[in-house]
């Protein structure tokens, strides 16, 4: 029995890059969601199916990393060289709140459950070859790498590792991108207002992680602290830095790094 009133999905038939698209009625969000999935072709017969759900930033929704990446094109490639085991690729919205839910719960809204429990059960009773044996993945860009290495940490027991791009590293940085009253979304809990407070609550559960950011990037300050204190409460990461700014081309480019060091924690 379904722990959803209703799941609506695409039919295969008419799908187009093998995007697949589901929408599901939550409580989390007292409404609908909305997961773009990339379906590699020939899975029918594998199990416990490697799943890496990618989050976006502000302004988007669930067609931004297919749709303007291209991710779907990029990891297939990838798996048909065999540079990455088959995995499922989910993208789904943030909630679609103001300029940005933040992923965080807020406004009698639980944005982080939707990430965290929803969208791993509603893909385990949809895909028969995923199961709750499945390694689950998450990584992000800009307010999706927040979200996912604050979720990733919080819920080590589902993520078997975590990324971040261009990551928004505390709450107060997403007044940089939106127009809605910040303390709309403040936390009970302080810690979950920061990606560091929230690693060192976790210190001793946390998954293998990476995070980049782009030299030119308006975020990279407050990325390069981040990393440098980590590495001041001996939190074992993988930070690198490459050209770029705070855009698409960028993220295109090196979520392929996230895509392979997924890969490697499965060996």
């Amino acid at each position: 029995m379904s722990k959803f009133r209703t799941v609506e999905i695409s039919n295969p038939a008419f799908e187009q890059q093998h995007l697949r698209f589901l929408t599901v009625k939550t409580a989390s969000l007292k409404g609908r969601g909305d997961i773009c999935i990339f379906v590699p072709p020939g899975i029918t017969d594998l199990s416990d199916l490697p799943v890496c759900i990618l989050l976006h930033g502000v302004y988007g929704s669930a067609w931004s990393w297919a749709f303007c990446a291209g991710i779907h094109l990029r990891a297939k490639e990838m798996m048909e060289r065999k540079e990455i085991k088959p995995m499922l690729i989910a993208m789904p919205s943030d909630g679609l709140w103001g300029d940005g839910s933040a992923y965080l719960p807020h406004h009698q809204l639980d944005f982080e459950k939707w990430i965290a429990t929803d969208v791993p059960e509603v893909l385990i009773e949809s895909f028969p070859q995923v199961s709750e044996k499945s390694p689950f993945f998450i990584a992000g860009l800009s307010m999706g790498g927040f979200g996912a290495l604050r979720i990733g940490a919080k819920y080590n027991e589902r993520f078997k590792a975590m990324a971040g791009h261009s990551s928004i590293t505390m709450l107060e940085q997403m007044k940089l991108f939106v127009e809605e009253d910040l303390q709309g979304y403040t936390q009970n809990d302080p810690t979950s207002e920061n990606v560091l407070d929230t690693m060192l609550k976790y210190k001793d559960r946390l998954p293998p992680f990476r995070f980049d950011c782009g030299n030119t990037d308006l975020l990279i300050a407050d990325n390069r602290l981040l990393h440098q204190q980590l590495q001041e409460n001996n939190i074992p990461h993988l930070y690198e830095e490459f050209e770029g700014g705070h855009e698409w081309p960028y993220w295109e480019k090196h979520v392929i790094r996230t895509l392979q060091f997924f890969d490697a924690q499965m060996v």
